[in-house]
């Protein structure tokens, strides 16, 4: 299998994973944001944090004010006998200014062709993959994505996500599931699908680390609240990585951030959990290039799974929260980037 095929098969899992998880995301803080008893920002930030968009969006949200402000200034300054509106000051001067406009966010991690983690451009990204390799990709799969680019690329769409926005999300989130089941049903389980689902996992277990460490961290940062209130936040949390009823299977009694982090990073038959995904990433990669092979590209990526997947099977029973649970996703997170990184240098051309 040359490079070139094994590199599209690996992004085109990871932007159809990515697809479906910011879906999956904006809906669940859509419903939370009109629920909860939290103020937007509260709500919003956490979603773009974990999109990796803050700094671009903040910085784009902030020029678009300043621009707006100075207009402003000028057709007043021009404008004789006009009623003086009362002014709110900067934008720069209000921290949270850029995460209290919650459908602005939505919009932006929904259609912008700037993000590289939007849903038009993952959804964009993973057809353009899977178009390079369509001797490789099974027709129903790529049917599918491709429906859901025309899809996306159509006005009925936006209009659709202005009207039913709820409806908007599941329709992607069905489609990306229904892609990556049909993937595992009627394509050859050999090294192509090895390699779509490694960049399934590894982008899966990124969402996940990032997700439970930021949400996590602001959730227990909020004051303290009542206790139907802070249930329903963990139990938001829970549905924003498709975990509600997995947890409720598992667990009994009150649900709160310790059980919720437990489940998320330990429970390794959640298809979602840390656990699970490193461990499917560490045994995908071994099926690609086996430990024994040492005469073969791979060996620093698979090590370093192998390690991850060790270091999060160590903490099973122990995570507590904190400074040692962010610790662990911070690390997780590190380490999946740095193994896409070697697999790139090692067996994908790059």
């Amino acid at each position: 299998m040359i490079s070139r095929v094994a590199d599209h098969c690996f992004w085109f899992g990871r932007y159809v994973e990515r697809a479906e998880s910011t879906a999956r995301l904006l809906a669940t803080t859509h419903n939370l944001a009109l629920d909860a008893e939290l103020p937007p920002a509260q709500c919003w930030r956490p979603v773009i944090v974990v999109a990796g968009e803050e700094l671009s969006f903040a910085a784009q949200v902030r020029g678009q004010g300043q621009g707006q402000s100075q207009s402003q200034s000028q057709s007043q300054s021009q404008g004789e006998g006009q009623t003086q509106t009362q002014s709110q000051g900067p934008i720069d001067d209000d921290p949270d200014a850029p995460w209290r406009d919650g459908d602005r966010i939505e919009r932006h991690l929904t259609w912008s062709d700037d993000s590289p983690v939007s849903i038009r451009r993952s959804v964009s990204a993973a057809r353009w993959n899977a178009r390079q390799i369509r001797e490789v990709v099974s027709l129903e799969a790529w049917e599918t994505i491709n429906e859901l680019h025309l899809w996306l690329g159509d006005p009925s769409a936006e209009a659709d996500w202005s009207e039913r926005r709820f409806d908007f999300y599941r329709r992607v989130r069905s489609q990306t599931q229904l892609c990556l089941g049909l993937l595992r049903s009627t394509m050859l389980h050999d090294e192509p699908l090895d390699f779509i689902w490694l960049g399934v996992m590894l982008e899966r277990v990124n969402q996940t680390a990032r997700t439970l460490d930021v949400q996590h961290h602001a959730l227990t940062s909020l004051p303290a609240r009542h206790e139907v209130v802070e249930t329903s936040l963990w139990l938001s949390l829970l549905r924003s990585l498709s975990g509600f009823e997995p947890f409720m299977k598992r667990n009994q009694g009150r649900v709160d951030a310790e059980a919720v982090a437990e489940f998320l990073i330990g429970e390794d038959r959640f298809p979602r959990s840390v656990a699970y995904c490193v461990r499917q990433a560490y045994e995908r990669l071994r099926a690609i290039r086996p430990t024994d092979a040492i005469d073969l590209p791979g060996g620093r990526t698979l090590e370093r799974l192998r390690v991850l997947d060790e270091q999060v099977r160590a903490q099973k029973g122990r995570i507590r929260g904190g400074l040692a649970l962010h610790e662990l996703l911070t690390t997780v997170v590190d380490e999946t980037h740095a193994a896409c990184v070697d697999l790139g240098r090692e067996l994908l051309g790059h």
